[in-house]
This record gives C-alpha cells, structure tokens and sequence, in this order.
C-alpha cells in the first residue's frame, strides 16, 4: 500500500481541515506530519464549526486511526485545551489517537522566547503566531529538545534542564516574564498527554501500510511557507512540502501514491512576507470579507489578492501534485471580473518561473476573464455549474498542467463537488 498526501499549494488556510475531513471515509488512517498549534484547521457540519490544531482532521470520522507523527511539535496545555473540548462535544479521542514519542514538545519558555525574538527584530519581524513554533523546532534542529517521549523517562530533571537553557537566553535579551500560570497549565496538560497512546509512530504506520490499511497525510500550513522552498524568511519553521510527510512519519519516498494539492480560487497570506498578488484596494477588502479571511488560531485579518499561477506551479513541482483540490469559488461568485497571476514582471523583464526572491520588484501580469455571477453555494453537481466557471476551471488546469478534481462551493462538507475529470 502507498500513502496519500494531502497538503495546500500557497501560503496557508486554503482549506486543508474540511477536505481531510470530506476523504477520511476512503481511509483507515489520517496522520499528521508536521507544524504546530500555529496552524488551525476549520471544519464545519451538522451545524457545528471546529477549529483543530493539533489534532488530525480525520478524529471527526467513526473508528478511524489518527496519528500525530514525529514532525509535528505539540504544545501539552493547547492539546489539552483542544482535546477536552472535542471530548466534551462527543467526540472520543482517547481510543482514536496516536501520539509520536519522538514529536517535540512546546515548552512555556518556547513561547517567551518567541515574543523575545520577534521583539528583538523590531521592523523585520516575521510575524509568528508566538507559539513558540520557531524555537522548538530550533531545539530540535540544535539537539537540544524535549520530546513526548521524554515524558516516560526522567521527565522533571530534562525539563529543568531545558527551562534553565532557555532563562539565560532570555536573561542576555533582557527580557522580562512570568511564566507562573503557563507553566502550571502546562504540567497539566504532561499529565494529560500520558493517558494517550504514546507510539513508535514510524513502526506503527509502516505496519498498517503492511497490513493493507490506507493512509491519509495531512499537511499543515502551505507550500510557500517551507523552511526550504517558501518565500524565506517569512516562512515557518518546518518542511510543509510532500518530502516533510516522508520525514515527519517516518515514510520511504516509494510509499508515496497520490498528492492531493490544495488551492483557493484566490490567495491569501497572514502576517509579514512577500504577496505578489496583494490587493489593497476595495476589491481585496471584499474578497476578505466575502470569505472571513480571518485566522483560525490567531483571529488575524488576512490579506487577500488574486490567485498567483506562477508560484502554483512552482508548488505543483516541489510536491509533485497529481490532483488539485479548488476552495472557496463561491467567494468570487459576485465578481463580473476575475483575474489570475499567469507571470511575474521583474526589472522589466517578464518571467513565468518562481525566483529566488520576491520581496521587492515583482510586478503580477494578469489575465482577465469574465466572472460567473451565479451563487453556486447550492450546487451539488458539476452539470450545475455555470459557463463562464467552467471556462475558469478549464483555464487553471491548463495553466497549471493538473486536473481539477473536487470543487469546493461552501464552508460545510456537504458543500463538496467531485468532478468526474478523465
């Protein structure tokens, strides 16, 4: 058996949640590979609206197996929090989920050290969550970090060891705190985390593979937001690209089947970075508004412009997408005009190729097409849509050289579109 891999093609909150939670029937198992309490993934139904994570979007659905692989860094007092919140809205977790021993742990002085480097950098600042994300995925990188399974094994003596390390850092940045109450929360929530399941999860998700059980990996964050492939520096701090799912389970890159690429019918971007495409103008407040472009974890606005076929492509490449997933239409169901990045303009010279940098100097060239104008949130069938929707869809796979495969007209998952492409 090979995994699938689920993950979003720009720079977050393309939809991830809802379209894991839309597939998971198809699967036995859901795992997480990689990012933080930073990325928060929406899902709604039956009239109810989550926010997860940490926690697989596929814990929604019946007897599934859902895993919190090694890549993920897992905050103990926000799993917690999350966790007591869905058991208590009847969804049960403790028999569903599976937690890496070797996942690294947030510590409360993570996220002190977060504000610190943030603050320190004053105007160049990267606009972090202040999860503690970066920090802990420093830790890990410099061999210095804390991990579930460390829990089990000499936990009170490698955690002050580690929150020593940290005050003095913080004591040479001058910065003040008070971690009293974060911390107390957060031993609780250590104390929580032991009544999981704590797995070797690279020899466990090997042996459903083995077994004949399908996989689904769940992506967080965006492809434009890689350590390595994003828009560097204002990326995040781990691999959001298909080659993290390999590492962040445990996964030899032959187990790898079909990559389902997540895009929205526009792009956003939440905090600091490069956005070619950005609309400052009452067009890109509507679309914001239009399609509640606000943080799910952060509440944070976010900016909205045109799709950006250029670094699409780039994305499609680097993950090697073989179907594409298509958010939120139905925002741009109003518009007479829609546009589509298909090239960058840099110092005069047009280019069709993502480049080293695009902080500054890059110039989106658009085409027009007309818009549909129709309210397609009520549709539940492709022979519904309308013309000019269908010539938009048209345009993007060629574009972009990959079929269109479900179509999202909604935030609910009945509002899901399969098409029923060759």
């Amino acid at each position: 058996m090979k995994v699938d891999v689920l993950l979003g093609l720009q720079w977050g909150d393309e939809g991830k949640g809802k379209v894991v939670d839309v597939l998971t029937p198809r699967y036995d198992v859901v795992a997480r590979f990689q990012g933080g309490p930073n990325a928060g993934h929406t899902l709604e139904f039956e009239g109810q609206k989550y926010v997860l994570r940490s926690i697989p979007s596929g814990i929604f659905q019946g007897d599934k197996v859902n895993i919190i692989g090694n890549g993920v860094v897992l905050d103990p007092a926000l799993f917690k929090s999350e966790a007591e919140a869905l058991e208590a809205s009847g969804h049960p977790l403790k028999e569903r989920l599976h937690i890496s021993k070797k996942a690294h742990l947030i510590l409360p002085t993570h996220r002190v050290l977060d504000a610190a480097y943030e603050a320190a950098k004053g105007a160049s600042k990267v606009g972090t969550t202040g999860k503690g994300i970066g920090p802990t995925y420093t830790d890990k990188v410099s061999r210095n970090g804390l991990r579930v399974g460390d829990i089990l094994h000499g936990f009170d003596e490698k955690y002050a060891a580690a929150k020593a390390r940290h005050e003095k850092i913080l004591q040479s940045l001058n910065y003040s705190y008070d971690i009293t109450e974060a911390e107390k929360q957060w031993m609780e929530g250590i104390e929580y985390l032991r009544q999981f399941h704590l797995v070797d999860s690279e020899h466990e998700i090997n042996r459903l593979l083995n077994e004949g059980k399908s996989v689904l990996c769940e992506g967080a964050q965006g492809t434009m937001l890689d350590v390595d492939f994003g828009s560097y520096p204002f990326v995040t701090s781990s691999n959001t690209i298909c080659a993290g799912a390999c590492t962040g389970l445990g996964l030899a890159p032959n187990r790898i089947g079909e990559v389902y690429g997540i895009m929205k019918a526009y792009c956003t971007r939440v905090g600091a970075g490069p956005f070619p495409t950005e609309l400052f103008d009452e067009t890109g407040k509507t679309i914001r508004d239009l399609g509640h472009e606000y943080g799910a974890v952060t509440g944070r606005e976010r900016r909205c412009g045109w799709v950006d076929l250029v670094a699409l492509r780039y994305a499609i490449m680097v993950n090697g997408v073989t179907q594409l997933i298509l958010m939120k239409s139905d925002v741009l169901d109003a518009f007479p005009i829609v546009k589509a990045c298909v090239a960058y303009k840099v110092n005069g010279e047009e280019i069709d190729y993502f480049p080293y940098d695009i902080t500054e100097g890059v110039e989106p060239v658009y085409v027009e097409m007309p818009g549909w104008q129709t309210d397609m949130t009520k549709m539940t069938s492709e022979d519904e849509f309308p013309e000019e929707f269908n010539a938009y869809i048209s345009f993007l796979e060629d574009q972009l050289g990959t079929p269109i495969k479900i179509v999202s007209v909604g935030p609910d998952r009945e509002q899901t579109i399969e098409r029923y492409t060759e």
